[in-house]
C-alpha cells in the first residue's frame, strides 16, 4: 500500500485502474471510529477516501488518481461558443428579432454575419440564451464535480450546437464523458444524481422569474396553459406538476404567453426530466441501478414501453425511446461497477426518493404541441 495503515487495518485489496489506485481496506475494529491514531494517519493519504459501513466489518475506500489526461480545451470552449451563437439565435427567433430562418446557410449567403444590424438582433436572444445555458452548465457540472470529488476520470462537457433552420432552442443539449469504470454504486449513484439535482435548482429560480415576466391571457377556450408565439404560428407547452404550481402562485393558474426566461426554465425541467427518466444509461437509471440492480431491467423495459405508449400523444417520445435503446445499443440494462456488492449507504436510498420526486415534478406527458 502506498500508505502504511496494516496496524490499522485487518485486511486490504488494491485494485489498479488505468486511471487511478483504489483500495479496500477492512479496518480494525479498535480503529474503526476512526481512532486518533488512524485519523492522523488519512492526512497524509494523496487522494480522497469514504467509509463503507458493511455487514462484515467497517471499510475504508480509498482512490488515488494517476497523472490526468490532457484536456482538448480548445474543443469544449469552441463546441460552447457554436452554442452559444445558435441558442442565442433561437432566442432572437422566439423575440422576433429575427425572422425564423429557413436554411442556416442563409447566413453566409445573404450576408447576414456582416450585418451590423443582424447582431444588434441576434443580442436580443441572450435573454433566452444566457439562463438556457446556465441551466445546462449546472447539470454537467453537477456530474464533473461530483465525478472528480472520486477522482474519476471525467471530462469536461461538451455542448451540442443544432443549426437553426426551424424553430428550435439551438442546442441538443451537453454531455461528459466517464473515461473509467466506478468502483461502486455509491459513486454511480451520486455522479448520476448530481447532474440532474443541480440543473433543477438552477432552472427553478429562472422558471419563476420567468412567469413572472410572462403575459397573462385573456380566459378564452382555445387557449390554456402555456404558449409561445414563433414565426407567427402558436407553440403549446404542456404542464409539470412545477410549472403548473408555480403558474397558479405568480399568476393565479390563467394561460400565459411565456417570456423566453421563462421559456428557458419550461426547457430546463423538460431537460431534468429527460435524464430522469429510468432507463438504460439516463441519470435516472444509474439512479436506479445504484439503488435496485436487480430491478434495474425489468423496470427500464417497462418504461420505455410506457414512453412509447405517450408517443401516441406526442411523437418526440418516439424519439427519445429510439435514441436511448441507439445509445444502449439495444438494450436497456446497465453496465456494472467494480464492486457491485457494496452496499448503498442510507442517506443515498433517502437521495433516491428525492430522485423520485424530482421526475414527478418535472414530468410532463404531452411537453409541445404546435
Amino acid at each position: 500500500m502506498p500508505l502504511d495503515l496494516s496496524p490499522y487495518v485487518l485486511a486490504w485489496r488494491t485494485t489498479p485502474l488505468r486511471d487511478r489506485e483504489v483500495v479496500d481496506a477492512l479496518v480494525h475494529p479498535a480503529h474503526a471510529g476512526p481512532s486518533p491514531a488512524l485519523a492522523q494517519a488519512l492526512e497524509h493519504w494523496e487522494g480522497t477516501y469514504y467509509w463503507s459501513d458493511e455487514p462484515g466489518g467497517r471499510w475504508l475506500v480509498l482512490t488515488r488518481r494517476h497523472d490526468a489526461p490532457v484536456e482538448r480545451w480548445w474543443l469544449h470552449v469552441a463546441l460552447f461558443v457554436a452554442t452559444l451563437f445558435t441558442t442565442t439565435l433561437a432566442g432572437a427567433t422566439l423575440t422576433g428579432s429575427v425572422p425564423p430562418l429557413v436554411n442556416p446557410l442563409d447566413l453566409v449567403r445573404d450576408g447576414m454575419l456582416r450585418d451590423t444590424e443582424f447582431w444588434h438582433a441576434w443580442a436580443a436572444g441572450l435573454v433566452f440564451a444566457l439562463p438556457l445555458l446556465g441551466i445546462l452548465l449546472a447539470h454537467e457540472l453537477g456530474h464533473y464535480v461530483a465525478a472528480r470529488r472520486y477522482q474519476l476520470d471525467v471530462s469536461p462537457p461538451y455542448f451540442i450546437p443544432l443549426p437553426v433552420w426551424a424553430p428550435n432552442i439551438g442546442t441538443l443539449g451537453a454531455f461528459i464523458r466517464l473515461r473509467t469504470v466506478l468502483s461502486d454504486r455509491r459513486q454511480l449513484f451520486d455522479v448520476g444524481l448530481a447532474g440532474p439535482i443541480a440543473g433543477f435548482v438552477v432552472a427553478l429560480p429562472i422558471l419563476l422569474i420567468g412567469l413572472w415576466l410572462s403575459h397573462p391571457l385573456p380566459s378564452h377556450p382555445a387557449v390554456t396553459g402555456m404558449v409561445l408565439w414563433v414565426g407567427g404560428e402558436r407553440l403549446s407547452l404542456g404542464d409539470s406538476p412545477v410549472t403548473l404550481l408555480l403558474r397558479w402562485l405568480v399568476h393565479g393558474g390563467s394561460a400565459m404567453v411565456l417570456h423566453p426566461i421563462a421559456f428557458a426554465g419550461v426547457v430546463g425541467m423538460f431537460v431534468t426530466m429527460i435524464n430522469l427518466m429510468p432507463m438504460a444509461q439516463l441519470d435516472g437509471g444509474h439512479v436506479l441501478y445504484a439503488t435496485r440492480p436487480r430491478l434495474h431491467r425489468r423496470a427500464a423495459l417497462a418504461f420505455w414501453l410506457v414512453v412509447l405508449a405517450l408517443g401516441h400523444w406526442w411523437v418526440g417520445w418516439y424519439v427519445w425511446a429510439g435514441l436511448v435503446l441507439l445509445l444502449s445499443r439495444g438494450r436497456l440494462d446497465h453496465p456494472t461497477v467494480l464492486d457491485a456488492y457494496r452496499p448503498l449507504p442510507t442517506s443515498r436510498r433517502i437521495f433516491a426518493w428525492v430522485a423520485l420526486a424530482l421526475f414527478i415534478l418535472t414530468f410532463t406527458p404531452v411537453p409541445f404541441r404546435i
